[in-house]
C-alpha cells in the first residue's frame, strides 16, 4: 500500500488506484460528489461521470477536463 498520507481530491497513480479498496477510494472523492461513485469496478480508466455529464478523476483529482 502507497505510504503516504491520501486526501480528498489528491491525485494518485495508477497504480494507488489498483492498490486503494472502494472505501479507500470513496474518501478521496469531494463529499458533494460522493453519492456518484458506482465503485471501483465501475471506473474505467480511473473516472466515474456524475449527474450532470461531467467527469471525476482519480488520476488528476479532479475533473477530468479540468
Amino acid at each position: 500500500m502507497t505510504g503516504r498520507r491520501l486526501r480528498v481530491g489528491q491525485a494518485i497513480t495508477p497504480e494507488e488506484f489498483e492498490e486503494l479498496g472502494e472505501e479507500e477510494l470513496a474518501r478521496l472523492v469531494p463529499r458533494q460528489y460522493r453519492d456518484y461513485f458506482p465503485g471501483k469496478d465501475a471506473c474505467a480508466d480511473g473516472f466515474f461521470y456524475l449527474h450532470d455529464g461531467t467527469a471525476w478523476s482519480f488520476y488528476k483529482g479532479g475533473f477530468l477536463d479540468d
